[in-house]
């Protein structure tokens, strides 16, 4: 049985409302440890522009290289897929899809735990479904990503961990 929770963004500031960015975590039984506050997290973190709803799925390794193989063309269980809505009138900006096992592993690599991984995928799939793409966009995805890792805490982020092991 999944687990499905709701986090709501920042609440209505009295000298400005804010629109807020509702997220939706759907895990497997057991990973409500790693998840716990992913939700509330990535509303708080999310740049302001980013009003609606996303969705979360923490999904298995062989479920997301099936996605992978079906939507990119390539074999093999990736770390994140971002599954943008597209032009609604809901406000659903997407879903996010995040290998576990891939995840797990990552986050053993970089010497922290499974809840801080969970974050640095799931901010890099929320940029994704807002429509940054760090392959063509001249570092705009990039720098967004490192401004916003920093004023959450986060030590690094995917694309910078991408480039740093591409330099070695």
């Amino acid at each position: 049985m999944a687990t499905t929770r709701r986090a709501h963004g920042a609440q209505r500031s009295r000298s400005r409302p804010r629109s807020r960015l509702v997220v939706t975590i759907t895990a497997p039984d057991g990973a409500t440890l790693s998840t716990r506050g992913l939700g509330r997290w990535l509303s708080k973190t999310a740049p302001p522009r980013a009003r609606g709803e996303v969705s979360v799925a923490l999904v298995s390794d062989a479920r997301m290289r099936t996605l992978n193989r079906s939507y990119r063309n390539k074999d093999y269980a990736t770390d994140v897929l971002s599954f943008p809505a597209g032009d609604s009138a809901d406000a659903f900006l997407g879903d996010i899809v995040i290998a576990t096992g891939v995840a797990a592993r990552q986050a053993d690599d970089a010497g922290h735990a499974l809840a801080t991984e969970l974050r640095v995928l799931a901010l890099h799939g929320l940029l994704h479904l807002l429509g940054y793409d760090h392959e063509t966009d001249d570092g705009a995805m990039s720098r967004l990503e490192a401004s916003l890792r920093k004023k959450a805490g986060l030590k690094e982020g995917l694309i910078a961990r991408a480039s740093a092991s591409r330099r070695r």
